[in-house]
């Protein structure tokens, strides 16, 4: 913007102008009539002797005949004052490297106040370096190109009485400022050639104030959908007697939206664990509400005891119908302290890390099926060693995903992270999510679950045992048993009562297995620090339930006998074929 003269008027003005009157005044030369050169009628002409037509008379105007086109207004004669001082936006004009005051509009001295001219910005201006505004003026100055700030709070700076905060947005604009003589104007102070800024203030309150409402209600929402979120998760996990595990959860950051992610841990009865980490795509309540729905039904088809593919089976349909246009990731893996192993089924979802003894970290890495609400598809199960002194890390996208990566590489650094990460359970939590950056401004949620399955030595040691049995049948099968069983129980100093209840349980088993079930049989007594399990296998995979039995019955009191005696009691198939049942007793606290 230049501005060739500065004065009452805007740049210009008077040079336009004269133009203007120049251009009205008609030029002289051969081709300009004159009203002498109009011949009278009555007057001869010169060239009446060839017999040339007489001038026609000249004929005053009528009212009939159109009136001239008026010019288009213009806006040349209006003032500087004339324009920016009726706008509503704040108006500063400074020059010089010192930013002295050239001129201020009303619609700033009504915010600011009013400003003498000629004096420098810092002096009279203190609101531009309150603003931050003087340094952008400088470079505005050295640059010539202008410069924008956004949003700048002004005190007092909205409303007609200026009872509330203003929000503006400041533009410096580079002008040059000339005169060529000494300005008319008092409130001008430069008459002569500066280099210049225009600051120009739009008024930005009421998009300013609806931007936060609305991050207001955003906030609400997320609340809601956190708070929702974490109703939802595990208030506290459980506690398996052969395995620690410890499990964060960690929203995105205020900018995200809330997802879906869960987890679980779920004690199956006999000594077995089932872990369950899972991520429903999508954000928001709606989400949580499908991911709530999700984990209560793993919870409800676990207690079948199925195997994990056919958890994820009976998943994967009520997925469709809980909401066809949401699809859910999951892993869902069984622990059996017995076999050593980790057996799982995976929906859609990233592998499980395993890092063994001597911490070498691998990939659970089997077939994985497609997303829960997909349909059509047979999920499969799969199998990793996970014996004394290894652990397990399952984890949902967000802990590994980035925008500027591959995912294979953030796998590659969680396996590195955890190769190094020792300690408890949730001493493992926090080391990974530090190792992979994840803060409470990371963009997507997190869900991260540990498991770690101790060496045990010395007294802790002795709390944990083991004891087998194969039955091969025929009448002698059933007072081995119970000799067996017996004389077990006796070395693991129970007390009477509950060593008379234990040899009662697997007699009772054992015979419903001669009875029902086919070979191979096994009779398996094992304890924790916290409990009796007696569990007796077979090859026969009909499931046993309970009933009542008649009193002229001779048979079906077995499993009502097991389940009045112990803490609990339950029956699956096993993966080869067949079934194991079980009971448990809980010890006495020491």
């Amino acid at each position: 913007m230049i501005f060739t003269r500065w004065s009452a008027k805007l740049p210009g003005t008077q040079r336009r102008t004269a133009q203007r009157a120049d251009r009205a005044t008609p030029p002289a030369g051969p081709a300009a009539p004159t009203p002498s050169a109009v011949s009278e009628p009555d007057a001869p002409s010169a060239a009446s002797g060839t017999g040339s037509v007489p001038a026609a008379r000249a004929e005053p105007a009528t009212a009939d005949a159109p009136a001239p086109a008026a010019a288009p207004p213009t806006v040349d004669a209006l003032s500087v004052h004339d324009i920016l001082g009726t706008i509503p936006a704040l108006v500063a004009v400074v020059y010089g490297p010192e930013h002295r005051i050239a001129y201020v509009n009303g619609a700033y001295a009504g915010v600011f106040g009013p400003r003498p001219a000629g004096h420098t910005a810092r002096e009279a201006l203190p609101e531009l370096a309150e603003l931050g505004l003087l340094p952008l003026m400088d470079q505005v100055l050295r640059s010539g190109k202008p410069r924008t700030v956004k949003s700048r709070r002004v005190p007092g700076g909205a409303g007609a009485d200026h009872t509330r905060d203003g929000y503006y947005t400041f533009t410096c604009t580079p002008i040059e400022v000339a005169a060529s003589g000494p300005a008319p104007d008092p409130e001008v102070a430069c008459i002569a050639p500066h280099k210049g800024v225009l600051v120009f203030g739009a008024d930005v309150t009421d998009q300013v104030e609806s931007a936060e409402r609305l991050r207001a209600s955003e906030a609400r929402q997320r609340e809601a959908a956190v708070t929702l979120q974490r109703s939802l998760l595990p208030q506290e996990l459980e506690q398996p007697d052969d395995l620690r595990v410890a499990a964060t959860y960690q929203p995105g950051g205020t900018d995200a939206a809330v997802g879906g992610d869960w987890y679980d841990v779920i004690t199956l009865g006999a000594g077995r664990t089932a872990l369950v980490i899972g991520d429903v795509m999508g954000r928001g309540v709606r989400a949580a509400a499908v991911m709530g729905q999700l984990r209560t039904a793993v919870r409800a088809y676990a207690r079948l005891d199925l195997p994990p593919h056919e958890v994820l089976q009976l998943l994967d349909g009520l997925a469709a119908e809980i909401d066809a246009s949401q699809i859910a990731t999951c892993v869902y893996a069984v622990h059996d302290p017995n076999e050593g192993r980790l057996v799982y089924s995976s929906a859609g979802h990233l592998p499980i890390l395993v890092r063994d003894a001597d911490g070498t970290v691998r990939r659970a890495a089997e077939p994985t099926g497609p997303p829960l609400g997909t349909g059509g598809w047979l999920h499969t199960s799969g199998s990793v060693p996970l014996g004394p002194g290894c652990s397990a890390v399952l984890y949902t996208d967000g802990l590994v995903e980035r925008r500027d990566k591959d995912i294979d590489d953030g796998v590659e650094a969680l396996e590195a992270a955890f190769a190094g990460a020792s300690g408890a359970p949730d001493i493992v939590c926090d080391r990974l999510l530090r190792s992979l950056g994840i803060t409470a401004a990371h963009d997507d949620d997190v869900a991260i679950l540990v498991l770690q399955h101790p060496e045990r030595t010395g007294h802790d040691a002795e709390l944990f045992h083991n004891a087998a049995l194969e039955l091969h049948g025929g009448t002698e099968a059933a007072p081995r048993a119970r000799a067996f069983a017996s004389g077990v129980l006796a070395s693991w100093r129970f007390s009477p009562e509950l060593h008379d209840l234990g040899v009662l349980a697997a007699s009772e088993l054992v015979a419903n297995s001669l009875q029902h079930g086919t070979p191979p049989m096994r009779l398996r007594l094992r304890r924790t620090d916290r409990r009796l399990i007696i569990e007796v296998t077979d090859g026969d995979d009909h499931l046993p339930r309970r009933r009542r039995a008649e009193p002229a019955d001779e048979a079906g009191r077995g499993i009502s006998i097991v389940a009045t005696i112990a803490s609990s009691w339950g029956s699956r198939r096993t993966p080869g074929g067949g079934k194991a049942v079980w009971c448990e007793f809980a010890l006495p606290r020491t």
